[in-house]
């Protein structure tokens, strides 16, 4: 079964697909480690990972799909990545959409933002015309070979245009064929109520700490009428916590005898990683 097939049976379940996100394979592993059974490829974390910059379109499409391979090939539960606004036009998005059915994944996400793009979020986006997203999702469900390889599209038009826009774009991309509609920044309970009630394909929600959209439940989500559940950048601020929160006790104290019960140690670390296995695999073509 296809990774799309096996999400596309997920969102036929009650309740809410839970997708933490991912920046790297490592980062993925974790999450599948934790019992998730989803990962979100986030463009915001690779950025931040890869290149050290933030995420207004200075990634590579090259860069998203290798990094898509590697999280694909070290989990074995769907990856749905974030495929910024397709790189270019719609012969771009034909590119982009087979690139990324190629390494495995179970869905692009595909926005309506201009290049540069932003991340969701932030301050200072602009969006095409509806007519030149609604193109877009045309040649990404061309382009797509599994019909089970799904479409996510996303609007940004709340932030630039007011809901009224917004909405009439996400009616107008899930009639143009997308299986997922990204509402991007409801700002309200109300509005989320509202984007549930008008909309008949199954609907993502965002949660950002400190974003725009109120922090909600999975429970919460379901019972509103979402679907899929993204915490696109929950992991890397963790983390990112961590790592100084390390670094500073090291530079106060000048060695990381004070941090052992903040870390995980190299046999734990190993025993997750798989060494033993790998070490066996590698044991049982010489003998």
């Amino acid at each position: 079964m296809s990774a799309g097939k096996v999400l596309k049976e997920m969102l036929k379940r009650e309740g809410v697909v839970m997708a933490p996100g991912a920046y790297d394979a490592w980062s993925a592993k974790l999450i599948e480690q934790a019992g998730f059974p989803c990962v979100y490829m986030t463009g915001y974390g690779v950025s931040a990972s890869v290149l050290g910059k933030p995420d207004i379109g200075l990634l590579t499409f090259t860069e998203m799909v290798a990094q898509a391979r590697n999280i694909v090939a070290a989990v074995n539960i769907p990856v749905v990545a974030d495929g910024d606004n397709g790189y270019g036009g719609p012969l771009n998005v034909v590119r982009t959409t087979q690139a990324y059915e190629q390494a495995g994944l179970a869905a692009i996400q595909l926005e309506d933002q201009v290049t540069p793009k932003r991340c969701g979020h932030m301050e200072g986006k602009e969006v095409i015309p509806k007519n030149e997203m609604v193109a877009k999702i045309k040649a990404a469900i061309y382009a797509r070979k599994d019909p089970d390889f799904m479409i996510i599209a996303r609007t940004d038009a709340r932030a630039v245009n007011g809901f009224d826009d917004a909405m009439g774009r996400a009616k107008a991309y899930a009639a143009a064929g997308a299986d997922i509609i990204f509402f991007e920044a409801p700002q309200s309970v109300e509005e989320m109520k509202k984007i549930a009630a008008e909309i008949d394909v199954p609907l993502m929600a965002n949660m950002v700490e400190k974003g725009k959209t109120p922090l909600l439940t999975d429970k919460e989500l379901a019972a509103i009428g979402f679907k899929f559940a993204i915490y696109p950048v929950t992991a890397i601020y963790c983390a990112t916590k961590a790592i100084m929160d390390m670094l500073k006790g090291l530079k106060a104290s000048g060695t990381t005898a004070s941090l052992l019960d903040q870390i995980v140690d190299f046999p734990t670390f190993n025993k997750m990683i798989a060494l033993e296995e790998n070490r066996d695999l590698e044991k049982s073509f010489t003998e």
